[in-house]
């Protein structure tokens, strides 16, 4: 039972940095997969014999949501765009997963970017009429073309027909475009004052990139950067890094240290879990044993709580940042490919040693626990290690199949531990082998078979204070004499365990 506390308390040690570990590689790899899906979103349009200055639209629109996810991802932040694709009537070409929409126009010029972004119901009503027209084909009236896309009012006429959406425009068309509208709005509010509400409509929704309410932000682009985005995705070589999207470029030291303490809360909260477990255990089994609650046992669980916290904010910090910074190349490219699992154990054992040699030097823990606890939690470790990787392999939950592995391996590898433990120091107790100084052996006799022998041993020189004591009187009384046969004794000393690591006599 000694054996699985001790597994469960490494494990409690190790899930909050398992935690950090994770929540610091996934970190990383959200970033990687927004990276790899816009280069794979601009290459998708390989071979196509589009003209680059109409290909270019689309390529825009997959630059400004795949750059607005990036620096999502990079914030840490959850929300995210996606391209519609959509053809039908005013859809938008971009959409974020809180429901803001977003219309890109990328023409030749800011008054033309800016006439499309403002166009009306009634301008796009004439537009369709005039090109069946010119076709020679039929051609629904006003009510049967609103109705068939889904409006029924008349007053919408004269609405913009991307009403509520953010239009996007080319960042070098920016003030042309904002020129033209605001002389639209003078003028019309003279000639035509039912005109004026799209043009203000358009002015006020025009921007250059997405930005949404979470502060993501996409990344501008000209009209002539999306012409060369267009024939490289084309010929299919467009190539993200090219355009500094690479995790070294993108990470900084601000976002390590942002996501490190995410991390170290969500691991706090854990380790306050798995700290206060077993006394939730106690306080229940205290209450169906006698039926009251210990009040002794409530004050251990907030203690718990409160020291489960801090350990598991520490550790939990402390290894999301070591696998952001490894994970990112910022440390150097050949610690891009680190475990994130061992940064966790290695945490763990490095922040226990650190612990532990505290309190070695503060007189509280001897160097033979020091050295004891630091084997143990290697071989506990590897155990962990190695079933939370066979575990992960079968259950695809994220971060649940290595954790519920890790939880036995700690078990296994403790129970292993102590019997390959009792073995070492049988063995030691035997050949007086030292383990390469792991084991102490101490080679005097105990204090009371030297007195039993009638030996006496030097000591150092102890104050005595002098102590008062009261006269008494006492009765006499009579007692036999008594008379002992003297008789030989005999005492068997053997090697034994007399502490950690600690070999020397015993009876």
């Amino acid at each position: 039972m000694d054996s699985f506390k001790k597994g469960y308390e490494f494990f409690r040690k190790n899930a909050s940095a398992f935690e950090g570990a994770h929540a610091g590689n996934e970190y990383i790899s959200s970033i990687n997969r927004e990276i790899e899906k816009l280069q794979s979103d601009i290459n998708q349009f390989q071979g196509f014999q589009t003209n680059t200055g109409v290909l270019q639209g689309d390529v825009a629109e997959f630059w400004h949501s795949g750059t607005h996810n990036i620096d999502a991802a990079l914030k840490g932040d959850s929300i995210r765009t996606t391209v519609d694709r959509s053809h039908d009537f005013a859809s938008a070409d971009v959409i974020d997963n809180y429901g803001t929409e977003y219309g890109m126009k990328y023409y030749q010029t800011g008054t033309d970017s800016a006439k499309s972004q403002a166009v009306s119901f009634f301008e796009r009503y004439s537009k369709y009429k005039a090109k069946a027209i010119r076709a020679d084909k039929p051609f629904d009236s006003l009510d049967e073309f609103m109705k068939v896309r889904g409006y029924d009012e008349v007053e919408l006429l004269n609405d913009p027909i991307y009403a509520g959406q953010v239009r996007i425009i080319p960042k070098d068309q920016m003030h042309e475009a904002i020129t033209w509208l605001e002389r639209k709005i003078a003028k019309e509010s003279i000639n035509r004052p039912d005109q004026v509400q799209r043009y203000e409509d358009t002015l006020n929704m025009l921007k250059d990139k997405i930005k949404t309410s979470k502060g993501t932000e996409s990344i501008p682009l000209s009209r002539q950067e999306s012409e060369v985005l267009a024939r490289l995705a084309k010929k299919g070589e467009y190539d993200a890094s090219d355009n500094g999207f690479t995790t070294e470029e993108l990470v900084k030291y601000k976002y390590v240290m942002e996501q490190a303490f995410k991390a170290g809360l969500t691991a706090a909260t854990i380790s306050i879990v798995l700290k206060a477990a077993p006394e939730i255990y106690k306080a229940i089994d205290y209450l169906i044993k006698t039926g009251e609650l210990d009040e002794k046992q409530f004050q251990k669980l907030g203690f718990a709580a409160l020291e489960g916290a801090s350990e598991g904010f520490v550790r939990g910090t402390i290894s999301a940042a070591l696998t952001t910074a490894c994970k990112t190349g910022l440390w150097g490219e050949a610690l891009k490919t680190v475990n994130p699992a061992v940064i966790g154990v290695v945490t763990v054992l490095v922040l226990d040693v650190m612990k532990n040699s505290f309190l070695v030097a503060n007189g509280r823990m001897t160097k033979g626990e020091l050295v004891d606890n630091l084997v143990r939690g290697m071989y506990v470790s590897s155990c962990a290690l190695i079933v939370g990787g066979i575990t992960q392999s079968f259950i695809s939950i994220p971060v649940f199949g290595f954790m519920l592995g890790s939880f036995i391996g700690s078990s296994i590898g403790s129970f292993a531990y102590a019997t390959s433990y009792k073995t070492y120091i049988s063995f030691c107790i035997d050949s007086g082998f030292t383990m390469f100084g792991i084991v102490e052996q101490d080679h005097q006799l105990p204090q009371e078979l030297l007195e039993e022998i009638g030996l006496s041993t030097f000591e150092y020189e102890r104050m005595q204070l002098e102590s008062f004591e009261t006269a008494s009187f006492e009765v006499d009384t009579f007692e036999f004499d008594q008379f002992t046969y003297e008789t030989l004794g005999l005492t068997i000393l053997q090697r034994g365990v007399i502490g950690v690591n600690q070999i020397g006599y015993v009876r």
